[in-house]
């Protein structure tokens, strides 16, 4: 990376359970309702940034438009819980533990140059993207330079082969490998007392009565699977059959949903998936 790992390395965790409360929020404004902060200037080269990447969708979900979300903003593919996802979370990393958060975040592509400024990205809905082979090298060198990539809300087995053929073509050498429980990144710092499987708001809305917290029937069973570089380095972190993005989008909407998805699991395990990166 050309930005040095963070001179801070101290991640003190206030208790989830003291420093979440659910609250809705009026929907006003680019912020939608977040509170802002100005980070510490002493700090100002050590914050933390949450960035999402733009993609090519391979059938046009997307494109290169604004988000799809509870506002009504059309797209998808790369613009999914944009932008309310990435300022909640943000808010929340900055609310629950002493690191220094951006407020606003960023959106680059792969080839952009600053990629290599930024220990930490995002992809959300790969289940149609396409990268170029500009992409594939680009993403190739991020991660084994130091870079860290969280895949998150693709569903089902389609989905699934299509983000396998792209990421193939990043590492044909390279397998995904399941993540087991035991896995530090389901207990540092929070514990989780499994891998959860966060639905979105709506399946999880309809599913309650039934305990579905699944979007289709070939999605029923969670998986997180993690791409491992030579040193046994996590470079990246799959989130199949599971959407922690909604979790932290739709956190102000629902009361219940609030404290069974995004207090319990959504905010916890991307907590310790940004742990795990900037500790590593």
């Amino acid at each position: 990376m050309r930005k040095s790992r963070w001179l801070i390395v101290l991640f003190i965790v206030a208790s989830l359970a003291g420093g979440l409360t659910f609250a809705q929020r009026r929907y006003y404004g680019d912020r939608a309702g977040v509170p802002k902060w100005e980070p510490d200037k002493e700090f100002s080269k050590d914050v933390f940034t949450f960035v999402r990447i733009r993609y090519s969708s391979r059938y046009g979900g997307g494109g290169y438009g604004r988000g799809r979300g509870h506002r009504g903003r059309g797209g998808g593919g790369w613009t999914t819980d944009y932008p309310d996802s990435d300022l909640n979370f943000s808010y929340r990393l900055q609310q629950l533990t002493s690191m220094e958060v951006d407020p606003n975040g960023l959106v680059l592509e792969l080839t952009d140059e600053r990629l290599f400024d930024y220990p930490f990205i995002y992809i959300v809905e790969p289940g149609d993207l396409a990268f170029s082979e500009e992409e594939v090298k680009a993403l190739r060198r991020y991660l084994l330079n130091g870079g860290f990539l969280m895949v998150d809300d693709f569903w089902g087995e389609d989905e699934w082969y299509n983000f396998y053929y792209e990421i193939k073509r990043v590492f044909p050498d390279r397998e995904p490998i399941p993540l087991d429980y035991t896995e530090p990144i389901f207990h540092r710092p929070f514990e989780l007392k499994d891998r959860p499987q966060i639905p979105s708001i709506g399946y999880a809305l309809g599913g309650r009565s039934y305990g579905v917290t699944w979007e289709r029937q070939d999605a029923r069973e969670v998986h997180y699977k993690a791409l491992y570089d030579d040193k046994g380095r996590i470079m990246a972190i799959i989130c199949h059959n599971t959407d922690l993005g909604d979790g932290w989008e739709r956190e102000g909407e629902n009361e219940w949903y609030f404290h069974e998805f995004s207090e319990k699991s959504a905010y916890p395990l991307g907590i310790n998936i940004v742990f795990y990166a900037m500790t590593h």
